[in-house]
């Protein structure tokens, strides 16, 4: 059915030149936040705070600014001051507006693009600080410049009023506060971890600038508020030092590589460890690009190359009756690359990859140089690192039989599923969730309880194996590790890397960790985590992983009950119904899910409807690298005072 109009035909749903929309100013960004900052969940809330840092330490590469605070006000807002130059605040002679209003309020609009104003710069799109402003519902920004004070203030990206002087400074600097807008974001609380985490890399990336973190919202006995500062004299080594500060370094001090060619500035640290894993961290103008890109493939190149030279010319190879691949050189290595690039390439908007072509040329040169030179001048630390190589192929020798072995069907189950998993009916991964549940105890009850359409229960006798301390080949002899692999039908190898999750055949998108909500479970808990972390991190970094929470106590009088989830609720519960009797108010605490009969467990942990669940994220790739290898590792007194630090504020995103 349609109708002419015109020129035109109008069909009945509605759909004619008029439904063709041209969005003015900032609106495509309030429509469309996820094109612009990732989305609207609790990360893309702290890339708003990344956006204004970034401009504080594109001042401070540019050689303007040695200070950066970021403050959380006690009214939620946050605060980002530092002592560069100053948004310039002068009329823009081909707009007519000021430079300070237009910075604000246009997209593609900024001094990046100018190659005499900065050299380097993470920003380059002209983007970052005109989002933030139209992601809140209030942002306030005060230049500090040519002596004078300027403020402008806007509200959804609108300017409330021109430009204005109002105030002398002795100073210069930008100072920004935004409220982030409520009506868009899931939540507009700001994590003091998320935004530690950034701000103490940023420090190790950026070596002599001082960067301060102050929350507003938590003042201690002496109304002081909780505050930290962060300053790098040494930059990469420091930081390189700080991740493996839990593991048995092979080396004395870190190899640190620096050098400029074409404009492109090179900074890399790294060591080698006892451990087995490879940690590899590249940030591209201050940027951590999670995917990698040319600068850690120029890098990987000149291990594999300076090293496998140096070991054929020494005749240290000639024993070993397998060959050597390029994943053996970095087993147990831990290391940053960092570059500073005129004109950045990234695969995307959320500038996970660097693609600038020369890029990887100018890294592999680079660390090339100083491992020649190096591996002559330390023959005996030479020495160490080929030994290690060594053992890391021998080990993945090892580690392909048992991974072969895992992923084989086996005769007696015919489609190579753990005995002990009970399976959902429904067969599409999307609608399927499986929980891995401490203890058969508690796995009977969870069996019982569960929704049968969709819900699997996969029982995990005791501890499961503590892989931080594990050869390869060990973990994936160990049974529990085997049903979970089986169970989840996953494999090792994709057609790129033989070493890459192949998540494919993935039977269930919600894998649930359900423990006891006491300290064996949540060690528990940690040592899956681990697991996870280390051998499937393409399940936590796609958002499958979740944390179950089960409640605390019971609270009945009568026949008035409640669960309650922590003491807070508890004693808020215990004063509303007592009414000032509490010694009439029952008291039970679950020291584990066996405690709970089928029903209840269904009702409080199972239900959709009911539930609470937490979705793990990776928030810093470098830092949670660092916290599970401190969690699981030998020594005590760093676990002991990450423990105190956290206890309070340590939560995972849901």
């Amino acid at each position: 059915m349609s109708e002419i109009i015109g020129n035109e035909v109008m069909t009945a749903s509605g759909y004619g030149a008029d439904s063709i929309q041209t969005l003015k100013g900032l609106e495509a960004v309030r429509v469309r936040p996820g094109m612009y900052v990732g989305g609207t969940d609790t990360r893309a809330l702290h890339h708003l705070v990344n956006e204004v840092l970034d401009n504080s330490i594109d001042e401070a590469l540019a050689g303007y600014c040695t200070e950066v605070n970021t403050i959380i006000n006690a009214d939620g807002s946050l605060t980002v001051k530092d002592n560069g130059r100053g948004i310039p605040t002068g009329i823009q002679t081909e707009s007519g507006r000021s430079a300070l209003e237009l910075v604000m309020t246009e997209l593609h609009a900024g001094g990046k693009f100018d190659k005499n104003s900065y050299k380097v710069s993470g920003g380059l799109n002209g983007v970052g600080v005109s989002c933030v402003n139209a992601l809140s519902s209030l942002l306030i920004a005060e230049i500090h410049r040519e002596g004078k004070i300027f403020k402008q203030e806007y509200s959804e990206g609108k300017p409330l009023y021109n430009v204005k002087v109002i105030g002398e400074a002795q100073d210069t600097g930008t100072q920004i506060t935004f409220h982030p807008d409520a009506t868009i974001f899931e939540t507009v609380e700001f994590r003091y971890e998320t935004l530690h985490t950034r701000i103490k890399e940023l420090s190790y990336l950026n070596k002599r600038v001082k960067l301060t973190l102050t929350d507003m919202r938590h003042l201690d006995e002496e109304g002081n508020p909780k505050h930290e500062e962060f300053y790098s004299d040494s930059g990469l080594i420091e930081f390189v030092q700080y991740l493996d500060s839990t593991r048995t370094s092979l080396l004395e001090k870190p190899i640190y590589i620096t050098a400029e060619q074409d404009g492109v500035e090179v900074d890399v640290a790294l060591t080698y460890n006892t451990g087995f894993s490879e940690n590899i961290f590249s940030y591209a103008n201050n940027i951590q690009t999670q995917m990698g890109g040319v600068h850690a493939t120029g890098f990987k190149r000149a291990i594999t190359k300076h090293f496998k030279d140096y070991a054929d010319k020494e005749g240290l190879f000639a024993k070993l009756k397998i060959a050597v691949s390029g994943e053996d050189f970095r087993e147990g290595l831990t290391a940053i690359i960092s570059v500073k690039v005129p004109n950045p390439q990234f695969r995307s908007q959320t500038k996970d990859e660097l693609t600038n072509p020369e890029v990887a040329g100018i890294v592999a040169n680079a660390v090339g140089n100083v491992l020649t030179y190096y591996l002559e001048e330390n023959p005996r630390e030479a020495k160490i690192i080929v030994d290690k190589i060594i053992l890391a192929a021998t080990a993945r020798h090892a580690a392909k039989k048992a991974r072969e072995m895992v992923q084989r069907k086996t005769v007696l189950t015919g489609t190579g599923l753990p005995g002990k998993l009970a399976d959902c009916s429904n067969r599409d991964p999307e609608a399927c969730e499986i929980f891995l549940v401490e203890g058969d105890s508690a796995g009977g009850t969870a069996k019982q309880g569960r929704d049968r359409k969709f819900q699997a229960i996969l029982p995990l006798r005791g501890k499961i194996l503590n892989v931080e301390k594990a050869l390869e080949h060990k973990i994936y002899e160990n049974e529990e590790i085997r049903n979970i692999f089986t169970g989840l039908g996953v494999s090792i190898g994709t057609e790129n890397n033989s070493k890459e999750l192949n998540i494919e055949k993935l039977r269930y998108h919600k894998i649930v960790i359900m423990c006891d909500a006491d300290v064996d479970g949540s060690h528990i808990s940690t040592l899956i985590l681990t697991f996870f972390f280390r051998f499937m991190k393409t399940l936590v970094e796609k958002g499958h992983i979740y944390i179950a929470s089960p409640p605390l106590y019971l609270v009945k009088k009568g026949k008035e009950e409640r669960y309650c989830w922590n003491d807070k609720e508890r004693d808020a519960f215990i004063a509303e119904l007592g009414k000032g009797k509490n010694e009439s108010v029952n008291v039970q605490r679950y020291k584990g899910l066996g405690e709970m009969n089928a029903e209840q467990l269904w009702e409080t942990t199972m239900n959709p409807d009911t539930r609470i669940f937490r979705r793990v994220n990776i928030e810093s790739a470098a830092e949670a690298d660092h916290v599970f290898s401190m969690l699981m590792g030998d020594e005590v007194p760093p676990r002991r005072e990450f423990i105190e630090q956290n206890a309070k504020y340590a939560r995972i995103d849901v």
